[in-house]
């Protein structure tokens, strides 16, 4: 059964509960990146032109079911306000009398922005009663926080128990659209660059892709942790201890698919962890004891390239090194650049590889990024998630 969204339904008069995504980062009380906000535009405004009293819900951080006032939404309401051109009311509340009494107030047209979800720690619980309360407010719900969906949190899963018109909202559909594109008939040959650190995290992923990609490429301590797993000296560099057995596995199974699997020739190091530290390249893929690996030296940059350009389907999760020191984002930059170049069908998996395709300054190339890691990782792994699979009815 496929799920509905937004533009099958008729949303007049309506009181809509609408759940974002709108945690984003925020410094000294500023919004740092608006990204999230803005990915949820087009569901919010073709919502406003049905004419409908909108109730947008939130969660930021992780207060854990504290009120933390740095947490709070107010600063968003502001910020959507301008982005939208139209006035949206900040509720200091998500439940209880005070929202009661504003939507009661509220008329077509109307915005409401709740205050974050996860200052009642009944939400990251999926509390049943915390769900009917945030329900009771509306006659419909729409979710479009891809990012949260594989959460069973009660503003995302439990409240489609006391809702009977639930939707998706256009994010969803575009993500669920651009990684199913991954998961049934990907167009060959089809190549995963693996990076970044969270090795455990991504195994789950991997192993469902084994039977539809064609190549494998390494970096980061994703590749470090892969070349401990075959025995080969990595000298002090970081790696996901835990994740080796796993690491020994996949690379098991990538044998016994010949499929073409790569970690780093070459590795640029370090003695240090400093924008100032010496670099060194190494001449072969392992590094000496007493160096750390921190980026892909140019060797591997020309495999990988050459990788890239061969694909006509690409997925990448995770930089190649310590990106966030220039001195060590070349191999990843490579990357990115590369993979935007690339005559192919690509997909960036939330987290780090979206800033690195920001920093690249190739984020307009790349076929779709998407707005959730963890949860475009556990799509890729399962082929849906709780909080689409209860939009389903």
């Amino acid at each position: 059964m496929e799920i509905k969204t937004i533009e099958e339904k008729d949303y007049s008069g309506k009181k809509v509960f609408l759940r974002v995504d709108f945690n984003v980062p925020l410094e000294n009380g500023e919004i740092a990146d608006e990204t999230r906000i803005k990915a949820a535009l087009p569901t919010i405004n073709y919502l406003l032109s049905q004419n409908c009293i909108l109730i947008i819900a939130s969660h930021l951080g992780r207060p854990k079911g504290k009120v933390i006032p740095e947490m709070s939404l107010k600063v968003v309401a502001e910020r959507l306000s301008e982005l939208i051109n139209k006035e949206v009311k900040f509720i200091p509340d998500c439940v209880g009398e005070v929202v009661e009494k504003e939507i009661k107030q509220a008329k077509s047209g109307d915005v409401l922005l709740l205050e974050n979800l996860r200052f009642h720690k009944e939400e990251e619980e999926g509390n049943e009663n915390f769900a009917k309360q945030l329900a009771s407010f509306a006659d419909a719900y729409v979710n479009d926080a891809f990012a949260a969906c594989h959460r069973k949190h009660a503003s995302i899963y439990q409240i489609t128990n006391f809702i009977e018109d639930v939707a998706s909202g256009f994010l969803i559909k575009k993500e669920v659209e651009a990684l199913s594109k991954l998961l049934t008939n990907p167009e060959k040959p089809f190549l995963l660059i693996l990076g970044g650190a969270k090795v455990a995290d991504k195994i789950g992923m991997v192993k469902n892709l084994l039977d539809k990609v064609n190549t494998i490429i390494t970096g980061g301590v994703m590749g470090l942790t892969f070349i401990k797993a075959k025995h080969w000296e990595i000298g002090d560099s970081k790696v996901d201890e835990d994740a080796i057995p796993l690491a020994k596995e996949i690379i098991r199974e990538v044998n016994k698919r010949h499929l073409e699997f790569h970690t780093p020739l070459d590795h640029i190091i370090v003695n240090k962890i400093s924008p100032d530290a010496e670099t060194l390249i190494t001449e072969r893929g392992t590094v000496p004891p007493g160096w750390m690996g921190v980026d892909i030296g140019p060797q591997a940059i020309e495999e990988y390239v050459d990788c890239i350009n061969r694909a006509r389907t690409i997925f990448w999760n995770g930089p190649m090194g310590i990106f966030e020191i220039d001195k060590f984002a070349r191999g990843t930059i490579a990357i990115a650049k590369a993979v935007a170049e690339a005559d192919a069908f690509s997909v960036i998996g939330g987290g780090d590889s979206v800033s690195a395709v920001n920093k690249g300054g190739v984020a307009d190339k790349i076929s779709h990024i998407s707005t959730g890691g963890g949860a475009s990782l556990e799509f890729l792994e399962k082929g849906t998630l709780p909080g689409i699979e209860v939009l389903k009815k």
